[in-house]
């Protein structure tokens, strides 16, 4: 009976210790949090840059060969036609060269026709009128090579257009390759004007954004234009990266090449309305275009979800996909948190 009486108190002991830390470890693990409601709205940002006005087709003109300028027969400003002769080197070296290259391939026929001669007479060898044959027709493809370069020792307008720049001048010695002229089709080529940007703003800015362009010096009516190429890599000299918004409308009388323009381009505006800002805190793991985010649909349980990075803002980040069946953000205790864990949200 004593013995009885000594177990009931120490299984009631037992009893209310072991109570007692449950209830203590799921207060610990409910983690306190602050949220925002979750609702997709307009993400349309403008971007403000400047460049300077060019065209598409834009092309750099050389000779083939080296050689001493003859002459110029076009100035910079000059309207020009497709064909239209523009430049030509001095004659005198490339043509001793084709006359040399003709004499050589003369000589080496009447060798391969002397030499079958004989080899129909039994007195050469087929590998003497083999050897022949191919000594002529080398001499056929070095003077064949030599014609072609005297075609090209003068310089012909690929398009109708405008010269913008005169790189050399008559009399001067040139190497093959060097540029010449500098001409565009300005007549039908798109216009463009090439801004440079930053690495945020290139990161916002999407092909077939619409932009509103303005001429410096020329007031007036604001053109139209749409980004149509984003480049790849930084501008060495620049130090940015360059963006074309092509002209949508008419070519306006007042533009040139190299004129500077300003443009104002409403990044984002093709996804309008499809996407949420959110704070930056409230993105973990952030990674170019993905991260995470912690959402709760019941306010009582975490949930970790993947998101698409669409831009950024000032002080918040654009997310275009990942949290189409949340109903609100975590944007305090973020850190603390797991998938699915137990959450109480305060004020």
């Amino acid at each position: 009976m004593k013995n009885t009486l000594l177990l009931l108190p120490l299984s009631l002991l037992l009893f209310s210790c072991g109570s007692k830390p449950a209830a203590v470890t799921s207060n610990s693990d409910t983690i306190p949090v602050k949220v925002m409601p979750l609702a997709k709205q307009g993400s349309a940002i403008t971007i403000h840059a400047s460049g300077q006005f060019t065209t598409d087709d834009e092309v750099y003109l050389s000779f083939k060969t080296n050689g001493i300028i003859n002459n110029i027969l076009v100035k910079e400003g000059d309207r020009v036609h497709k064909g239209q002769l523009l430049a030509t080197l001095n004659l005198t070296e490339i043509d001793a060269q084709v006359q040399r290259d003709q004499l050589a391939f003369d000589k080496a026929q009447r060798d391969y026709q002397r030499t079958m001669r004989l080899h129909n007479d039994s007195v050469a060898t087929q590998e003497q009128l083999d050897n022949s044959k191919t000594t002529m027709d080398q001499a056929r493809q070095q003077l064949s090579t030599s014609q072609f370069n005297r075609s090209y020792s003068s310089i012909h307008a690929t398009q109708d257009g405008y010269v913008l720049h005169k790189l050399v001048s008559a009399g001067q010695l040139v190497n093959a390759g060097t540029p010449v002229l500098q001409t565009n089709g300005a007549s039908s080529a798109h216009w463009l004007l090439r801004v440079g940007v930053s690495d945020r703003e290139w990161a916002q800015i999407k092909t077939g954004d619409k932009a509103s362009i303005e001429i410096s010096g020329v007031p007036g009516d604001s053109l139209t234009g749409m980004v149509t190429r984003k480049s790849e890599g930084i501008d060495a000299q620049s130090g940015t990266f360059l963006v074309d918004v092509q002209l949508t409308g008419s070519k306006p009388a007042a533009i040139a090449a190299g004129m500077f323009g300003r443009c104002h381009i409403n990044a984002g505006a093709a996804t309008a309305g499809s996407t949420w800002s959110i704070p930056y805190a409230a993105l973990l793991d952030g990674n170019g275009s993905t991260g995470f985010v912690f959402v709760t649909n019941d306010n009582k349980t975490a949930q970790k979800l993947p998101v698409t990075v669409a831009g950024m803002e000032k002080e918040n980040v654009l997310i275009s996909s990942g949290m189409e069946q949340a109903r609100a953000l975590i944007i305090s205790g973020s850190a603390y948190l797991k998938d699915q864990s137990p959450i109480r949200i305060i004020q």
